[in-house]
């Protein structure tokens, strides 16, 4: 039986490691051609994350039988990210997935303490780069013709539960991640007539290779499972299994939205 995503076309960014490289590895399970995305094509502390950690994205995938490739690029270039979607379309003909995952993390200092140069980079990764991703894969979407389903393409961004909430000492992620879900509901709108579905994920606490050094800290990570309601941390494949849904036919009245994937951690 074909996967949910067979014969589809998708770009995950940020996929050499953590929940970009989970994404990447169910999609191309579920049947699309990945173009994995990323600063470096090594990944990081992979084998922490349940998979082979001497294999790349793209290894790990074609070992399994799928079919991937790897292309370079830095998220917060425009003409990197232009030319990202000019390469999937050019190897595989269209782009049907966009998943803008690429970010990075925080320098946890008081808003008074808090760098210039820090909050610069925090924004250029994690909200202008979901920008960048999100109009250059619309616009070749809009251009293209409709799958079967009429759909043209689905976008899903990667914020954060701390772009639904605030959080001491996490100035530039807290406003860059609130960033990408007001531009969500804001391309969800200019793409809706097209059918072109944008969504965001928001994840909780996950165990991947950003916030391995975090969860190091042995009484740290005790106080953050006892504030998870479900007493546990999440994996990349918990996001993965949303991004799956959000970037197939079963979320065919499904645009606009924000969903925690925190193991009831918001809910707090």
């Amino acid at each position: 039986m074909p996967g949910r995503l067979h014969n589809k076309v998708a770009i995950v960014t940020g996929s050499a490691s953590g929940i970009g490289r989970a994404i990447a590895l169910l999609f191309a399970f579920e049947g699309a051609a990945v173009v994995i995305t990323d600063i470096q094509e090594s990944s990081r502390l992979a084998a922490a994350e349940g998979t082979d950690g001497h294999l790349t994205t793209v290894q790990e995938i074609e070992k399994a039988g799928g079919k991937a490739v790897f292309v370079k690029a830095n998220i917060a270039v425009a003409s990197d990210v232009e030319a990202l979607v000019e390469e999937a379309v050019t190897l595989f003909g269209r782009l049907d997935i966009m998943v803008n995952n690429a970010g990075t993390g925080e320098d946890l200092k008081k808003i008074w303490e808090y760098r210039e140069e820090h909050w610069d980079k925090i924004i250029n990764i994690n909200l202008k780069g979901v920008f960048l991703g999100t109009k250059y894969a619309s616009r070749q979407m809009v251009a293209q013709k409709a799958s079967a389903s009429g759909d043209k393409g689905w976008i899903v961004n990667i914020a954060s539960i701390w772009g639904l909430a605030g959080q001491t000492n996490y100035t530039g992620y807290t406003a860059a991640k609130h960033g990408v879900i007001g531009l969500t509901k804001t391309a969800a709108l200019d793409c809706a007539p097209h059918r072109i579905h944008v969504n965001a994920l928001c994840p909780g606490f996950t165990n991947s290779a950003m916030t391995h050094h975090v969860f190091s800290d042995e009484a740290l990570k005790t106080r953050l499972l006892e504030r998870h309601p479900f007493r546990g941390l999440g994996e990349g494949k918990d996001i993965a299994r949303a991004a799956l849904f959000l970037s197939s036919e079963d979320a065919s009245w499904v645009t606009g939205v924000s969903i925690p994937i925190d193991g009831g951690y918001s809910s707090m």
